[in-house]
Formats: structure tokens, sequence, C-alpha cells
């Protein structure tokens, strides 16, 4: 097994039981103690768990948000093939919305050059990189900067998306379940991603598989909202099964 195959099945394993300890995982994987350790600081330094005494820990037990440079640094590939299958829901011209994350931060980057398009963004880090491209109108949601994820959120950002009506929302999220729908940590970022969707005819959502079955504090939208889900191989056959049962078309690229 390959240390990020190890890593993966590491992570789930701490999803799934709550807590881990570098014992059991060394014998399990017939590796030493020393090697689980390195996986574990591994996976904290990309925002996933949190090592504590003996083991370690899902982040989400912590109501812990990874910062946006530690989530842009993991699942790389998965976010890029997630971006480049996401181009095939872009009109042909309109209006859209792309939501402020690591995933749809991919996206702004391999934006086709031959679209006239209006985009609505509420990061100012991507409305700086769409704004050098000459095809594009770029619009920028003014508000508060959450300093974590470089999203602007409030009243300020919010009240401009109640009066408009854009094609498709490519929307983000830091967890998703089929029983619950899509969360994410903040309150006020849940407000805006809210505000978003029903500010769009159509809502793309760009998620790798490491976000399926993690529910965080704030609900912003349930699978019904969502029209398209583009995800990676990684996410299992059930799973995306499931998701799809709840409304969406699920892609897995």
């Amino acid at each position: 097994m390959y240390a990020e195959e190890r890593q993966q099945e590491i992570l789930q394993r701490t999803r799934d039981a709550g807590r881990v300890d570098v014992v059991t995982l060394a014998e399990d994987f017939g590796v030493t103690m020393e090697t689980i350790r390195r996986d574990l600081t591994v996976l904290e330094r990309a925002g996933t768990l949190r090592r504590v005494h003996g083991g370690a820990i899902p982040v989400e037990r912590l109501g812990f948000e990874p910062a946006l440079a530690a989530r842009d640094a993991v699942m790389t590939a998965e976010k890029e093939r997630i971006a480049k299958a996401a181009l095939a829901e872009l009109p042909a011209d309109g209006s859209i919305i792309i939501d402020a994350g690591s995933t749809t931060g991919r996206l702004v980057q391999v934006l086709p050059s031959d679209r006239e398009l209006t985009v609505i963004v509420n990061s100012p880090p991507l409305a700086t990189i769409l704004a050098t491209r000459s095809n594009l109108s770029v619009i920028m949601l003014g508000g508060r900067v959450r300093g974590r994820t470089l999203a602007t959120v409030d009243d300020w950002a919010m009240r401009p998306l109640s009066r408009l009506r854009v094609d498709v929302a490519f929307m983000a999220t830091n967890g998703i379940s089929a029983e619950v729908g899509l969360t994410t940590p903040d309150p006020a970022e849940a407000a805006i991603k809210q505000s978003m969707i029903e500010a769009a005819q159509r809502t793309v959502l760009l998620v790798d598989h490491t976000k399926v079955g993690n529910d965080y504090l704030a609900k912003f939208a349930s699978l019904s909202d969502i029209s398209v889900l583009i995800t990676d191989t990684g996410l299992d056959s059930g799973l995306a099964a499931d998701l799809a049962a709840a409304g969406p078309e699920v892609v897995r690229v």
C-alpha cells in the first residue's frame, strides 16, 4: 500500500470511529509507529485531522475549519479533474456565480477565453484573477472578508444577490451527506452560500470525495437544490447512488 492510500484509509477510520490510536494503526497496517506518526502529521498539516496524545481525532469533532491554503494543498489532481469537468456546465454566454473554495478556484483557472460571461464571486483572490480576463465582466460581492476562507460574507455580500438571477452557480461545500445535505462550519458563510443558490437557475456542486459523509454546524442547502454534483472516482459507488437518489445528477471523474 502506498503512503497516500494508507493516509486516506487512516482518515476514513478516524472519521468513522471518532478517534484512532498509533499502536493499533501500526499493527493493522504492518508498519512502524513512526511511520504512522508521519502519516498523522501529513494529515494534520492538510487540515483533515488533529493529533492528540497517542493518536488523532477528526477535525469535525472540534468544529475546526481548515484554512484555504491547507485545503488547496490536498486532493489537487482530483480537484483539477473536477474543475475541468465543470466546464461542460458553463452557459454559452450569460452569467455565473463562482463560490469561494479550493476546487472552485481551480475552475477559475481553466475558464475558457472564448465565452463572454458575467462572473459573480465572493472571493477577492478569485476576483483578482478573473479581472485580468478581457472576455469576462467580473462582479465582486462586498462585505466582511473571513480570514480563514477569504470569502466575503454578511449583509453587504448577500443584499445584491437578492436582485440577481444567474444561469449557473458553481458551489463549494465543507461537508455533504444524503441525510443532512450541504453544510459548512460558519453560519455567515452558510448564509451567503444559500443566497447564491437561490439566485441561480441551476446549481453545480464541485466536491472531492473526502467531503462526503461529513456534517458541519450550518446547513445551507438540501441535495434537491443541486442540479449536478461533480466529484472524483474516489467516491464509493454506493454513496454516489445515495446522493443521486436525493436529487442531483452525480458525475464522477
